[in-house]
This record gives C-alpha cells, structure tokens and sequence, in this order.
C-alpha cells in the first residue's frame, strides 16, 4: 500500500467533488479494485468518505471537509519538492526547511496515513553521489537557487575546459540538474542555452538585471535532449579489440556502459580460447588508451594503427619504469 498514493486520493476527492471508482482508478493509474481498496483505507482511517450509488453516482467527501497543510512558510512549501532528498536539500541550504515541512505535512495527516508515511520514509535513502569520488564543493549553488527564484541574472567567472579557461559571463538561471551527485547549472548566455557545472564557477555574484523564463521551457526535455547531444559529440571515432573472458567480465567495472553495450551487439567469437573480437565507440586516442590500458593483458587493440601505437608506447614506458628492459 502506497501512503502517497492514498494521499494523493484524498487530494483529488477534496478537489474534484464527487469522483467514480473508474475514474479514481484513470486518475491514479491503478485498477478499479484497488480504487475501491484505497477509499475503503481513507474510510478505515476516518475520512468521511460518503458513496452515492447508482447512475451518476460516485465518491466524495463529507461536505466542508478539508485536510489542510498548515502553518507551512513559503521555503518549507518549496523544500516539500527535496523532502525525500535530504543530501540535495543540504546542498541547496534548504535541511531546516525539509525537517519542518515533513513534521508539518505527517502531522497534517490522519494517524494512520502518517504512520504509513513515516514507515515509508523509514526504508528509502537516496545517496546521489557516485563511488569512488568525493562530493564536489559547490560554494555559489546557493546563488543560483536565489537567483532562479527571483528571476535574477548572475554575473559568474568560469572555469572551463578550453581556452581561454576563466571566462566571465552574465547568465539567465532556467534550472539546475542534480546527476550522479553533481550539479549542473542550465542558463542562457548571450546567445544561446547551455549547461555549466557548478564546481566550475569561481565566483557569483547576483545583478540588479530581472528576467522571465521561457513559458514553453522544459527543464527535463532540454536536459534528455542535451544528454543525447553530449553522448554524440563524446564518441568521435571507433577501436576494434581482441577481448579474453575475463576481460569481458571486467569490462562494466573499467569502461562506460555504452562501449560494454558496444561490445554486446558487436562480438565475434576468434578462436577456440573464448576470446571476442568487438568494435566500440572512442574519444580521443589518449583517453581510449588510458581506458583500456586498466584491462591489463585482456585486450588487444587491433586497430586504428594510432591507438595500437599508443598502447604499445605507454607499455613501453612502464617495461622501462620497473627496468624490464
């Protein structure tokens, strides 16, 4: 049984008056059976739902009922959202928000759904960081959150990647994406939307300069279709490889998964030694060459003729490092 589901019943029978069995169960994505289920819980529970039978008929609440939310501040209303979220919530300053709001919200329910809710809380924890890395700092987070409620432009200086590395930009906050415990800033430039990393920034400061997101922008869809953008302009050229069993069986631990998935559709048995011969994606030859190199003697590189190169040149130099020759 899902305390949010039962909540979310609740909300729509308070909002919508008389409402179906059937289309509760639209609604909620859930069968007929299990809608009459969850009213006869809201019922148990000590909600006044009342049943009227027959053509037209349906499910509503006792007249001038009403479950509020009350006493709730307009930061607790916002950190509702990161409620189940607590290391994000702490990143975006919002922790004192998040206790209150959930103390506020299950005291708001009756005493059955609460304990549910509670139960429920109780056996998830989301760690958004990924293993092996520690958490980045990110000293102006709070910034943009500001400024992405006040729909403020930020004067920012920015670490990037090429040259010139430090650049200064005023930028429009439209989101910010938290992925694999890092976030990333989306906002508009001079020209055009793009995405910035947050630990990047090396200083923020908020302008005087008010602006409106787009009505039409989706958070979600702009960062999908940025994904797959990413994925294609990250791969630029291709390696074919000799692979043993055991390195296959290493490979999703040392490599991303698309060269794993690579792999997988492009395997061709050599031999009699369970060893494979594979096409996968690459990025430039020194980073293919340092991937592939943590896979040790599993591999051959066959081709192209500049990553072979590489690989060899590198073994070289570690043969001459622990005086092998």
């Amino acid at each position: 049984m899902s305390a949010g589901r039962l909540l979310s019943l609740l909300l729509l029978l308070q909002s919508r008056g008389r409402v179906s069995a059937r289309a509760i169960a639209g609604e909620l994505g859930i069968s007929v059976r299990t809608a009459y289920r969850d009213l006869a819980r809201l019922q148990a529970a000590g909600i006044p739902v009342l049943a009227e039978p027959g053509r037209g008929g349906g499910y509503q609440l006792l007249e001038g009922y009403r479950t509020r939310l009350t006493g709730m501040s307009e930061g607790e209303a916002r950190a509702l959202f990161f409620a189940g979220l607590p290391g994000p919530a702490a990143d975006l300053g919002l922790t004192a928000e998040v206790s209150a709001a959930r103390l506020k919200l299950l005291a708001a329910l009756p005493a059955q759904l609460s304990e549910e809710a509670a139960r429920t809380a109780a056996v998830f924890h989301l760690d958004a960081p990924a293993w092996y890395r520690e958490p980045e700092p990110t000293p102006h987070l709070a910034v943009f959150v500001d400024a992405l409620l006040t729909g403020r432009a930020v004067e920012v200086r920015y670490r990037r990647w090429r040259a010139p590395q430090e650049v200064s930009r005023r930028l429009r906050p439209y989101g910010l994406v938290l992925k694999s415990g890092v976030w990333y800033l989306v906002a508009a430039g001079e020209s055009r939307i793009a995405t910035y990393r947050v630990a990047q920034v090396l200083d923020a400061v908020l302008s005087e300069e008010r602006f409106d997101r787009p009505r039409g922008f989706d958070l979600g869809a702009y960062w999908t279709s940025y994904l797959e953008d990413f994925q294609a302009r990250r791969y630029t050229g291709t390696a074919t490889i000799r692979l043993s069993p055991r390195g296959r069986r290493r490979l999703p631990d040392n490599v991303p998964p698309e060269v794993v998935r690579a792999v997988d559709s492009t395997a061709v048995p050599v031999g009699d030694d369970g060893w494979i011969e594979a096409v996968i994606p690459t990025e430039s030859t020194d980073h293919a060459c340092g991937e592939l190199l943590r896979l040790g003697t599993d591999i051959e590189v066959l081709a192209p003729a500049e990553l072979r190169q590489a690989m060899t040149a590198t073994v070289g130099a570690l043969a001459r490092t622990y005086g092998l020759h």
